[in-house]
């Protein structure tokens, strides 16, 4: 059944009024009618079931049916901190990991990142990230859409490290062993721990770096400032590819996956 998020102030009484680009692909590409039924979301308190009882020519009306649970979300709220990459890369690290389960992202400039950052283009791309979190989102089922944060310097990255209750760099070279293997035993005694504190809701930052990596020096002052320096296999992995995976291995960690 198609998912639309929408403001809270579209939420009107027992009805919703739907707008714009969601107004117009259920009205000329899904060719929708009056008695068709939606699961609508304002992406944080409410998602429900709701029927179409007007389509006008650029809105369409709806009454809500039932209330439905609010339980696509992950327990482990993972933000998703990614070197800026080249192209439409990032696109696809949105999509992917929005349809995992991630909570938020966060671009950020680093020492080998390639791309050249400019704010004018960076608000474009920001916009248009958001657009594609917000279908992906729908996509997915979601209760709510992954935020996209502005893109961050290195300083600024290292220093919302306190904000989070586990940080996770991921760094090809972990302990000099080469590519790290480290990752499980970072997230058992994490799990162990949030069940002994009872942290039903940990957040944690999932940091994937650049095209070209990180630099040695990078890694020490993650390390410094608090993170937890692992590995994602015996394997090299791209850019698009790293927080996909990381992503994967955390909730699966989790039990959001079957974990255990």
């Amino acid at each position: 059944m198609q998912r639309y998020f929408v403001s809270k102030e579209q939420f009107i009484q027992n009805g919703i009024v739907i707008q714009d680009e969601d107004a117009h692909h259920m009205i000329r590409v899904m060719r929708m009618k009056e008695g068709d039924q939606v699961i609508v979301s304002d992406g944080q308190e409410r998602t429900v079931l709701a029927e179409i009882t007007e389509l006008e020519s650029k809105q369409v009306q709806l009454t809500i049916v039932e209330q439905l649970p609010l339980d696509a979300e992950s327990k482990w709220k993972v933000s998703i901190a990614q070197g800026l990459p080249k192209g439409d890369k990032m696109e696809l690290i949105v999509q992917k990991c929005t349809e995992i389960g991630a909570a938020s992202f966060i671009p950020f400039e680093s020492e080998r990142v390639i791309v050249q950052y400019d704010r004018k283009k960076e608000a474009k791309r920001i916009e248009r990230w958001s657009k594609i979190a917000k279908e992906a989102a729908e996509q997915a089922h979601r209760n709510s859409i992954p935020t996209i944060a502005e893109p961050h310097s290195w300083k600024q990255l290292l220093n919302s490290f306190e904000q989070y209750d586990l940080v996770l760099f991921c760094y090809e070279k972990v302990d000099g062993e080469g590519q790290g293997i480290h990752l499980k035993n970072v997230l058992s005694p994490f799990k162990e721990q949030c069940t002994a504190e009872g942290i039903s809701s940990p957040t944690i930052l999932l940091i994937a770096g650049p095209e070209g990596g990180f630099a040695e020096r990078e890694a020490e002052q993650a390390e410094s400032a608090g993170a937890k320096l692992v590995g994602l296999g015996k394997r090299i992995l791209r850019a698009e590819t790293a927080g996909i995976v990381g992503l994967s291995c955390v909730l699966y960690e989790s039990g959001e996956m079957g974990g255990v």
